[in-house]
This record gives structure tokens, C-alpha cells and sequence, in this order.
């Protein structure tokens, strides 16, 4: 832009501060005056040269806020400085601006950590906002994780202040899987890519979500509690403010949740998490902070019963089991990351990091049970309707495991950014080794009426007198066990990655064209396989009345094998897997229109994306057991669309939909073409909103609602073939009820509260319709399945449902 502008032979530069209303600055203001444009800075200020000309316009813009303007007569080599207030279209309630102006240029969405506040639903965390953004995906509302554009859980990029997070190992179940490592509490930042992410990001195949934790300006506590748990959040500063610590401890237990399943158990799950992020300034240049965690996560249950009804009402079903046993799952993480952060001049800042990771995971369980299918009478003019007609079948069961892991990950990282007059610079350099020992051993047997399964039979002919006549069997001797693994490996290895990017911005077309070219590289010494991954990005917005954004981005986006992907169902370890494959292409528009005098965002985006050497896996719950072989090829395709604005005047809601197919052919098995992978999903739907009583605002409402297709699925131990089964859909809409106490900066009408930064009150409705939702099947065979003699034999597949209807109560003060 400056080299553009000296093209002219007379210019002048503009400066100045702009705030709103409270005099507060605000950062990422639009800045435009005669075809030039800048942006402010956190400080609220900026500064940009400009052609020297009589009857300027400075035009002020930004997402939520009144457009403001001024005329200017702008002489040669002189420089002009004008404080600027910009006012809120909306002043009844301090808005949740959820998506912020910078995300507009930027290619990611940033979202305002204000808006967890109202999020209603079991998963109030970060997790639970992403879960509803277009494009991504969530089944079960015990569980953080989600689907990205036909991704499935392990192709997720998490940062927390620019450090790589990971996913436990050997989760199988939402329920289990405790508290995230992303503490709601102590978030400043939040962004998000669902595809077409820079080159700085990592290689994973589907997303990126970035957090930045914030740092204390004063003292501050936060609490919360709620019948599922409570949280404690300190904010402290010292030293002259050079010193900052920002420290939270949580509790959490799903006892509210596990109790509305159909499993009546002694539930005892205990997830707690302490983490600490400290920072402190050397001087005006140098800066260090550390940020550490510990996180156990105990998830024990002694299952007594089990009461299922299922079917049609032609055939309906009902499952009783009676368990004998227990299952213990623990898993313990330890986080610890040591940085500095180094600015030699307002251009150049540079950063060193260390960090390493370590989990614990263990899972025992030893289940027997014993089962009962039986049919019931479905005459509605019947005495006996809904009572048992006749057992359909009857059997046994046993679930063994004694399942460890352990996994070190440490990591040593150099980056660096250089904002240059005519762009920006980026580059890094990073190493990472991982040392994992895992002792893998878990069976299953299963008796259906007398009858081990697998059953086998050895047939006995006579062929010498009788002709190749059939006579006798034998029966086997001993126990087959369905399902038996047992198996022990012990994996080191090291990684080298490095990328460099450079963005900047020029005029076009009387039009501002932004674009970020990179390059990435990764090699593995495993399998000895080197990437070079190019991302490009470009952004176009014409100039004109219409507030419009083009977007165009083309890149690769590689995966190299983690341990999961390497171990395949049987336990063992492919060290020489090859990295999947995934080719981006995404196109975008997004445009700001105003509806009943207020502004709202529209973005529609398409991506394709090509998939090479993927690894196929299956997906039950939350558990993926991969095939460990580069065995398929495939593609995703969709339609991703977003409108968020006041849909209620001052306060921020959004509504999201997406259309995706996700497919991969089989080089085992090519004719039976593209099958769909099994987070295939071809329509989705989110609702996130928010509402208040206009005669009284300190009394709201928050909303969400989720709609999605059903996935496939596959009886255990079945051949993959064209035809495909599909779990029902996924319904579901959680509502909360709150009562502001004391606002934020406001006085309360409640004395005693005014002490109080802030507080408020709430009842939160889960599942407000009380659908049960399938995550998956319990496979059951009648005796007809189990005798190889017989045709006649069934496989029913009794769902696995999640959660009911249930009532939280939550509390929040700060001070």
C-alpha cells in the first residue's frame, strides 16, 4: 500500500484513536479515505498515508456499529489527527458481537467468548459454540468432541496459546470423557477454520481451533455451580503489572446425565482439572509466561439392569440385561508449556516455546451378563398390551479388559512475524517427539442359548459307502471367545515441521484484494516420509454501497499418522503408514446486509475437498478403531450457510446449515465404488438465540437447536458392501432461563448484590422434547443366528440411547 501510494506526488497521513462510547478503543476498525484502508489496532489507533486532496471523506466502519464519517481538506506532507467515538446500533443490552470484523478478513471466525455466557446444553464450553457453526457436527451431548466437513474426531486442530492440544487415547464412550483442556474461564480468544486454514496451522485434515487465553488486568474471582459441577477462577496482577496470574480449578460429575439413560447403575464419575497460566514482564520487549494443567478424570459404574424398548409397531422389542461386575476408567493428564515472547521493534516479534504433555489412561472392565429379547404384545384392544408374549431369545455375556497407556509428547518451537509496509512475514520452525507404550488386552464372549459364538461345527460325510452323505457332527471343545486381543507396543519417534507465509493487500479493480500465500513442511522419521504442503488464500472486496467479501482458497492439507491411526482393531502397529491426503478447495461470499435498521452477517462458503490414502476406520460412540493401512481413496463436498445479527435488538444470535457428502472407495474393493464414510451426513442444522423480556431485560433466554442426518453404521464383524443402514436422526433443543442479578457495570435493584461485579441465576431444560437419540446398536443374535443349520436366524441391533429430559440449576458470580 505505501508503495502505491507514493505513485502520487502530494500525500498526507491520517492518524488518530478510535473508541466507543465508554472511551474504550476498539480494535479492528475499517479506516477508508480515498481508496486506501487500514485498520486499528488494539489501542484503538491508526495510521495511513493517503493522496493530499481537497473534499476527503474518512469513513469509520465497523461490525455492530454506527458507520461514522468526516470531511477533510488534506494538504501536502501534513499529518491530521482526529479522535473518533463510534456508537452501538443497538444500546439496550451490551451486545455479544459473536462474530467479530476481524474474522471478515482473516480466514478464520472469531467469536466472542461473551457468547458462553447464555449457551444452554450439557457442553457449555468452546466445544459446545463450535458444535454450532456451520459445517460442523456433534451426536452426543456427553462429549466435547466434533466433526468437521466429514472429518471425524482426529482430524481436529486445537491450539491453547499456541500450543498443540491432544485428545485422550482410549476413550470409547462420551461419558467418560470428562473435562475438555479448554477452560471456559480463562478464554480471551476464540478462532476457528473449517477448512482452508493458513500455513502457520498444522497438518490435520479438517479444522483449526485457536484460543488465546486472556490476561488479568486486575483482581477478579469468578465462580460458578450447577448441579453438575462448579468451577473457581482467579484473576490476580503484581509486580507493577508485570506480573499476571490467571488460575482455575474445576469439578464436574454427569451423575445428572448417566441417570436418564436406560441403565440403572451406581454411577460414579469424578472429573476434576487445576490449570494456571502465568505471565511476566521482563521488560517493555521481553515476556514470559508458562501455562500448566493437571487433569483426572475417574469414570467408575457398577451396572445392575438394563431396560430397552425398541422396534416397530408391528414388531416391538423389549431387552432386558442383568449385569454382574464393574468398569473403571481413569485417565490423567499433565500439560506444561514455557514461553517467551520477544518484540525488538513495533515490527518484528519473535517467540520461543517448550512444552510437553503426558497421559495416563487406564481402562479396566470386567461385565457379565445375562440378557432376555422378548416380544410384546402390540394389540392396542389387548389386556396384556406392552406386556411380554414370548421370549425370543436368552443368553450370556462377558466383557473383559485390561487396557494401558502412556504417552509423552514433548515439543520445542520457534516462530516469528514481521509486519513489513508493504506486508506481512511469517515463518517457524518446530520439533516434536513422542514416546507411547501401550498394553492393549480386551475380549468378549458371548453365549446365545447354549451356543458360544462364534460357533463353529466340523461335519462328518460318508463318502465311501454312502455316497458324500452327511451323518454326524462334532462339537467343539472349549471356549471361542468373540472378540480377543492382546498385544504390546512401544513407539518412539520424532518430527520436524517448519512453514513460512506472507500476506498482504493491494488495490484492484477499485477494490481491496487481501491474500496469504505459505508453504509448510513436515518429516517424520518412522516411516521417513517428507511433506511440502502449500496453502493459498485470496479476498476480494469490491468497493460500493454493498458490503461484499470474496473468498477463494486452495491448499493441502496432509495428516501424518498419530498412534491411533498406526494401531489397527486387532492391537497392532503399522510403523509405516503414509500420511492421508486431503486436496482444499473452498469458495465463499460474505456479505453484510441490514434487516429492521441492523446489520447481519450472511456467509455461504462450497468447499471440495480430494482425499488420498486415507485410512478407514469405524466409529462407534466416540471410539475410532482404525484399519492402519492406506486403504481407500474418497472426496467431500458441501454447502456451508450462516446468518448471524440481532434477530432481538441488542443481543447476538446466529442460525447455521450445512449439506455434505463425504465418500471413499475401497482399493481392496473398488467396484463397489464410493461408499460413505462413516461421518457422512447430508443435511445439519444449528439455532443459536438468545431473547429477553423487553419490559424487564434482566430476564433472558438462551436457546440452542441442533438437526442432523443420520450417519452409517454396520453390524460388528460385516463386510462392507453398497447397501448402507442409517442411524435415526439426531434431534435435539436445549433452553436455559436466566436471571441477571447484577450486570456489569450497572447498579442492581438488589443492594446486597452491588458489591458484586456481576451475577445471575438460571434453570437450564436439557433435551427440552425429551427425543432420544440413537449414538449406536448393542447387537443381539437369536438362537436361528447362532445354529449354522438355519436360515431362519435374526440380528437385531437394540439402540443405544442418549440422554432424557433433565433440569439444571446454575449459578454465576463475579467479583
Amino acid at each position: 500500500m505505501g508503495g502505491i501510494v507514493r505513485l502520487f506526488a502530494q500525500t498526507a497521513i491520517i492518524s488518530g484513536t478510535v473508541t466507543n462510547q465508554e472511551g474504550r478503543p476498539l480494535e479492528l476498525v475499517e479506516v477508508y479515505c480515498r481508496g486506501f484502508i487500514t485498520y486499528t489496532s488494539a489501542d484503538g489507533k491508526y495510521r495511513l498515508e493517503v493522496p493530499a486532496m481537497k473534499n476527503s471523506w474518512i469513513y469509520f466502519y465497523l461490525f455492530g456499529y454506527r458507520k461514522d464519517s468526516l470531511k477533510v481538506d488534506l494538504q501536502s506532507n501534513k499529518e491530521y489527527n482526529f479522535k473518533t467515538t463510534l456508537k452501538l446500533l443497538a444500546e439496550d443490552l451490551d451486545e455479544v458481537q459473536v462474530v467479530e470484523e476481524k474474522s471478515r478478513i482473516t480466514n478464520t471466525t472469531v467469536i466472542d467468548v461473551k457468547a458462553l455466557d447464555m449457551l444452554a446444553g450439557p457442553v457449555t464450553g468452546v466445544e459446545g459454540l463450535i458444535r454450532l457453526l456451520p459445517g460442523v457436527t456433534s451426536r452426543n451431548e456427553m462429549s466435547s468432541q466434533y466433526n468437521v466437513r466429514g472429518g471425524n474426531f482426529d482430524e481436529n486442530l486445537v491450539y491453547v496459546n499456541g500450543i498443540e492440544i491432544y485428545r485422550p487415547f482410549l476413550v470409547r464412550n462420551g461419558q467418560q470423557e470428562g473435562l475438555s483442556f479448554i477452560n471456559p474461564d480463562m478464554v480471551g480468544n476464540i478462532e476457528f477454520s473449517a477448512g482452508g486454514f493458513d500455513a502457520r496451522y498444522g497438518d490435520r485434515m479438517a479444522s483449526v481451533l485457536d484460543i488465546t487465553y486472556r490476561k488479568p488486568e486486575k483482581f477478579g474471582l469468578r465462580s460458578e455451580a450447577s448441579l453438575m459441577g462448579g468451577s473457581l477462577t482467579i484473576d490476580a496482577i503484581g509486580l507493577k503489572n508485570r506480573f499476571t496470574a490467571l488460575s482455575s480449578i474445576r469439578y464436574r460429575t454427569n451423575e445428572l446425565l448417566l441417570g436418564s439413560l436406560d441403565t440403572d447403575a451406581d454411577f460414579r464419575p469424578r472429573f476434576t482439572d487445576a490449570q494456571v497460566y502465568l505471565t511476566y514482564s521482563l521488560t517493555d520487549r521481553l515476556e514470559l509466561s508458562f501455562l500448566g494443567n493437571y487433569s483426572r478424570n475417574i469414570y467408575k459404574v457398577i451396572p445392575s439392569i438394563r431396560t430397552t424398548n425398541f422396534g416397530t409397531v408391528q414388531q416391538s422389542l423389549r431387552l432386558t440385561v442383568f449385569f454382574d461386575g464393574m468398569e473403571n476408567y481413569d485417565f490423567i493428564t499433565r500439560f506444561s508449556a514455557l514461553s517467551a515472547d520477544y518484540r525488538p521493534n513495533k515490527k518484528l516479534t519473535m517467540r520461543w516455546a517448550v512444552s510437553a504433555f503426558q497421559t495416563t489412561e487406564q481402562e479396566y472392565f470386567d461385565i457379565v451378563g445375562a440378557y432376555r429379547l422378548a416380544e410384546l404384545d402390540n394389540n392396542l384392544g389387548s389386556d396384556q398390551f406392552g406386556d411380554i408374549r414370548f421370549i425370543r431369545g436368552v443368553g450370556g455375556f462377558q466383557n473383559y479388559a485390561r487396557n494401558l497407556l502412556d504417552a509423552i509428547v514433548v515439543n520445542a518451537q520457534y516462530t516469528s512475524t514481521y509486519v513489513g509496509n508493504r506486508g506481512t512475514w511469517g515463518w517457524g520452525l518446530r520439533w516434536q517427539a513422542e514416546d507411547i507404550i501401550d498394553r492393549y488386552k480386551e475380549w468378549e464372549t458371548i453365549d446365545s442359548a447354549g451356543y458360544n459364538l462364534p460357533h463353529f461345527r466340523r461335519y462328518i460325510f460318508r463318502a465311501d459307502t454312502l455316497g458324500n452323505v452327511f451323518v454326524d457332527t462334532v462339537e467343539p471343545k472349549g471356549l471361542f471367545l468373540y472378540e480377543s486381543f492382546d498385544t504390546r507396543a512401544s513407539v518412539f519417534s520424532q518430527r520436524f515441521m517448519g512453514y513460512g507465509e506472507y500476506s498482504s493487500n493491494l488495490k484492484l479493480l477499485n477494490g481491496d484484494l487481501y491474500y496469504t500465500a505459505g508453504i509448510r513442511f513436515n518429516y517424520w522419521d518412522l516411516n521417513d516420509q517428507l511433506l511440502i504442503i502449500p496453502r493459498f488464500t485470496v479476498k476480494y472486496k469490491p468497493s460500493g454501497p454493498k458490503n461484499r467479501i470474496f473468498r477463494l482458497s486452495l491448499g493441502a492439507y496432509h495428516q501424518p499418522a498419530f498412534y491411533r491411526e498406526m494401531r489397527d482393531i486387532t492391537g497392532n502397529v503399522n510403523t509405516r503408514l503414509r500420511a492421508q491426503e486431503s486436496y482444499h478447495l473452498v469458495a465463499g461470499l460474505d456479505q453484510v446486509v441490514t434487516l429492521w435498521d441492523r446489520p447481519f452477517r450472511i456467509v455461504t462458503e462450497y468447499y471440495f475437498k480430494f482425499l488420498r490414502n486415507l485410512v478407514t476406520y469405524e466409529l462407534e460412540n466416540v471410539r475410532l478403531r482404525y484399519s492402519a493401512r492406506n486403504d481407500a481413496d474418497g472426496f467431500a463436498t458441501g454447502l456451508d450457510f450462516r446468518i448471524n445479527g440481532q434477530f432481538v435488538k441488542g443481543i447476538e444470535s446466529w442460525f447455521s446449515a450445512s449439506l455434505m457428502t463425504v465418500r471413499e472407495r475401497l482399493k481392496d474393493n473398488p467396484q463397489l465404488g464410493y461408499l460413505p464414510r462413516p461421518t457422512d451426513q447430508l443435511f445439519n442444522a444449528s439455532i443459536y438465540f438468545q431473547d429477553y423480556l423487553p419490559k424487564d431485560p434482566t430476564w433472558r433466554v438462551g436457546l440452542t437447536l441442533s438437526f442432523g442426518t443420520g450417519i452409517p453404521f454396520n453390524p460388528p464383524q460385516f463386510e462392507r458392501t453398497a447397501t448402507t443402514y442409517r442411524i435415526p436422526p439426531y434431534r435435539r433443543v436445549d433452553i436455559a432461563f436466566y436471571k441477571v442479578l447484577k450486570e456489569e457495570g450497572k447498579p442492581s435493584k438488589y443492594r446486597a448484590f452491588n458489591v458484586l461485579k456481576s451475577a445471575w441465576a438460571g434453570v437450564e431444560v436439557f433435551n427440552l422434547f425429551g427425543i432420544r437419540n440413537t449414538i449406536s446398536y448393542l447387537w443381539i443374535k437369536d438362537i436361528n443366528a447362532a445354529n449354522p443349520d438355519l436360515t431362519t436366524g435374526r440380528q437385531f441391533g437394540v439402540p443405544n440411547y442418549l440422554t432424557n429430559r433433565l433440569i439444571n440449576v446454575k449459578v454465576v458470580v463475579r467479583i
